[in-house]
């Protein structure tokens, strides 16, 4: 990425026409060949900018141009150069979100008690032929308990949890297994069809799980 603080002005030229007079600005070129041009404010929003793909031409008399596929054009005139500089990014690994299932599965096994005084964890990702168990645990009278965790909790999971549960009772070393649905929410159509079948709701607060709130753990 090469950052470039410049007084200038800027032209467009294409099925419409804009121009920015000269001012202090910030012009972003990217390794994808767009170059957006900004102002200090409007937070992320560019005052003007070309999508790839498109070409970047630095002229004589400090004037870039830069031309896209459709012949329009982006004409940057450049005053004064207060900072010229590239850096290599490298390859994004995209954006993590906070709570994901595998993060909520990480913390729910750690904090295994959540879920009722004396359960402890047998182990996480338990694998059965049609797929891996997200927490195999045992209940305080030792009874086998499935946990399938989802951010949003719908039918789809009640069914992937009812076919797990079926497999797992004909193992005569973990029958009687019941399950517990747990997820950050759950929608009223999937709770009736999991009281239905005997299986479990649990609410998880997630900032609760991280200790964020307090160092109690809470379920609603």
């Amino acid at each position: 990425m090469r950052l470039v603080i410049a007084r200038c002005s800027v032209d467009y030229a294409g099925r419409l026409t804009a121009h920015l007079p000269s001012a202090p600005r910030l012009i972003l070129v990217k390794a994808d060949g767009s170059v957006s041009i900004h102002a200090d404010d409007r937070a992320y929003k560019p005052l003007n900018w070309m999508s790839p793909p498109c070409t970047l031409k630095e002229g004589d008399g400090d004037v870039w141009t830069v031309e896209n596929k459709g012949g329009e054009k982006l004409i940057i005139t450049l005053e004064e150069v207060m900072h010229d500089s590239s850096h290599e990014l490298g390859v994004d690994p995209g954006l993590i979100k906070d709570g994901v299932e595998a993060h909520l599965q990480e913390l729910l096994a750690d904090r295994i008690e959540t879920l009722g005084e004396g359960y402890s964890l047998i182990r996480r990702e338990y694998p059965t032929a049609i797929g891996p168990v997200d927490i195999l645990c045992r209940d305080a009278d030792s009874q086998t308990v499935a946990v399938e965790i989802k951010r949003r909790g719908e039918i789809d999971g009640v069914e992937q949890l009812t076919r797990y549960l079926e497999l797992l009772n004909r193992d005569p070393h973990l029958a009687p297994v019941k399950g517990i649905f747990a997820a950050q929410e759950i929608k009223p159509q999937a709770r009736v069809l999991a009281t239905d079948r005997g299986i479990g709701c649990v609410v998880l607060d997630y900032d609760a799980l991280r200790g964020i709130e307090d160092d109690k753990l809470r379920l609603f």
